[in-house]
């Protein structure tokens, strides 16, 4: 059965470089990405218009070419959160969490027992066909499936360590615009307020043993946050690269 390289580096203490990946609807996007040396995204259904069929497809070429996807539910849900996890993510992203006893809650979706509630309803192509046992699989699956929490309100930040105390947290994800916008200074993402806050959660993650991390518009805001302790890194998305990569030739041969 597959290990989720992306958990594991993230616990050794690398740096894994993501990015987002909600709205052109092709398996050859992941193929590009993992090729490109990505190693993660986040595949957006809160924002983007993926319906389950097309994560299953990004799922199912992302376990043959070693590409770790993270699937953002547009809420909080059991069933959003389940079916994908029997599609292939390698796992989830909470957005807009606020309540401690919510996040305990969600986690536990994550997770067969004894560990959570989640259902049993995986096949063989989830483990390749190997020859292993319902109890094998529950015990791989709970220690292999990974939990993103992202942080993007000042409410969220205040309560930060209550967040971060609830178990199974793998990584944190800032989410700058909405967090920059819930702070007062919308779109400043290196304004003074956005960097103390952002800091705040990055030391907090690491005092609880949980990876930080912050999605990112910009290679020069990936590099600043890289240069101070975030490690689940994500920047830009597959329509934002394309476009200023087209930008960036008509400008040369114009």
């Amino acid at each position: 059965m597959k290990i989720n390289t992306v958990k594991k580096a993230l616990a050794e203490g690398k740096v894994q470089l993501g990015t987002g990946f909600g709205q052109l609807r092709s398996q050859d996007v992941v193929r590009i990405l993992g090729d490109a040396g990505f190693h993660w995204a986040f595949v957006d259904t809160e924002h983007g218009g993926f319906d389950l069929e097309t994560v299953q497809d990004i799922c199912r070429i992302s376990a043959l070419t070693g590409f770790c996807p993270l699937v953002r539910p547009a809420e909080l849900q059991y069933s959003l959160v389940t079916r994908v996890l029997d599609a292939g993510a390698g796992g989830i992203v909470f957005p807009r969490v606020e309540s401690p006893e919510l996040l305990e809650k969600a986690v536990s979706w994550t997770k067969f027992p004894p560990l959570g509630v989640r259902g049993f309803g995986l096949t063989g192509l989830q483990v390749d066909h190997e020859k292993v046992s319902i109890p094998e699989i529950i015990e791989h699956k709970n220690a292999q499936t990974m939990v993103v929490l992202q942080i993007e309100t000042r409410r969220a930040v205040e309560a930060r360590d209550e967040l971060l105390s609830v178990k199974g947290i793998d990584a944190v994800m800032v989410g700058p615009a909405d967090l920059s916008v819930s702070l007062g200074v919308g779109g400043e993402f290196q304004h003074p307020t956005m960097i103390e806050a952002m800091e705040k959660i990055r030391d907090s993650c690491v005092a609880h043993g949980v990876a930080p991390g912050t999605q990112t518009r910009s290679i020069p805001q990936a590099k600043f946050w890289r240069e101070r302790g975030m490690r689940f890194l994500g920047c830009s998305n597959e329509t934002g690269m394309l476009y200023e990569r087209a930008c960036e030739i008509v400008r040369e041969l114009s």
